[in-house]
């Protein structure tokens, strides 16, 4: 898995690519990735998953990590562009009903929280 983290309008986008899964969790996980953002005060998320193919139920595990970190912290958590292959888990996982809208495109979910975002805006 390789994750690239870049901010926009003080929503933290992470571009996450390749597998989600035990096998590959020496590399630094999604989680631990999200904590290290929300030690920074950061509160805005969305995960771009376009470039998955794969999420086992250690990833399973690390989506509903994270979502718990950032939404006990007042934060939100939101998902876009999960490739087909995927929704399947997300939907018999239930991740579908803890995460609501999936975003089928980057613009549509980042304006999506100035509309819906838990917590008081940045600065």
């Amino acid at each position: 898995m390789a994750v690239k983290i870049r901010e926009i309008n003080h929503i933290v986008v992470f571009d996450v690519e390749g597998n989600i899964r035990r096998s590959e969790a020496d590399a630094v996980v999604l989680h631990q990735h999200v904590k290290d953002q929300l030690e920074l005060g950061k509160r805005r998320f969305l995960f771009n998953l376009e470039k998955v193919d794969y999420v086992d139920s250690f990833g399973v595990g690390e989506f509903i990590a994270s979502f718990t970190s950032v939404r006990n912290l007042g934060g939100t958590l939101k998902l876009m562009k999960i490739p087909k292959k995927l929704l399947t888990i997300f939907q018999v996982t239930g991740l579908i009903r803890v995460f609501g809208t999936i975003y089928e495109n980057e613009e549509t979910a980042l304006k999506s929280f100035t509309e819906t975002s838990f917590g008081p805006p940045p600065g």
